[in-house]
């Protein structure tokens, strides 16, 4: 029986040591784990086997971590864990060049110093100039902020 808890902390080492390269990156709690599955296999080994089952534990040990490094630093390993979908979105035009000031809109959202507004049948973000916009109401291009339309309350005519 004692066999079989030094394998299986063998096993559980190897496995929290390649969590740790693969997932958890850095000197974290899957090198400590690893580190005391290592430590109870060989105190067991050395304790109820002798010397000799001992110098072999730690020789398993250290081969054994070997492999699981090898094996967890290879491309295909990496591979498994990537994103495999292109990205083949573009970025939205620019509200400047489908937009020009004096353009009238409608605010879809409230807009407390942020939010929605229609112009011309598309959605753009939008940031009031001064006061609290509400949604309904009719707005005023009156300029252009970090990609996003600066509107006032249209002054009706």
């Amino acid at each position: 029986m004692n066999l079989f808890y030094i394998i299986l902390l063998l096993l559980l080492g190897a496995l929290f040591l390649m969590a740790e390269l693969v997932l958890l990156p850095g000197v974290t709690i899957g090198t400590i784990l690893a580190l005391a599955c290592y430590a109870g296999a060989i105190y067991l080994g050395f304790t109820f086997y002798g010397t000799t089952a001992g110098v072999v534990v730690i020789a398993t040990v250290a081969v054994l971590s070997l492999l699981t490094v090898i094996f967890s630093l290879r491309a295909k390993t990496w591979q498994r864990f990537s994103l495999k979908k292109n990205i083949d979105s573009a970025q939205s035009e620019l509200p400047e060049n489908e937009v020009k000031v004096g353009d009238r809109g409608v605010a879809i959202s409230r807009i407390a110093p942020m939010g929605k507004v229609e112009i011309a049948g598309k959605y753009y973000e939008a940031k009031s100039v001064d006061v609290l916009i509400d949604q309904r109401e009719q707005v005023e291009v009156v300029g252009f902020e970090n990609n996003s339309i600066v509107v006032r309350k249209a002054q009706n005519i």
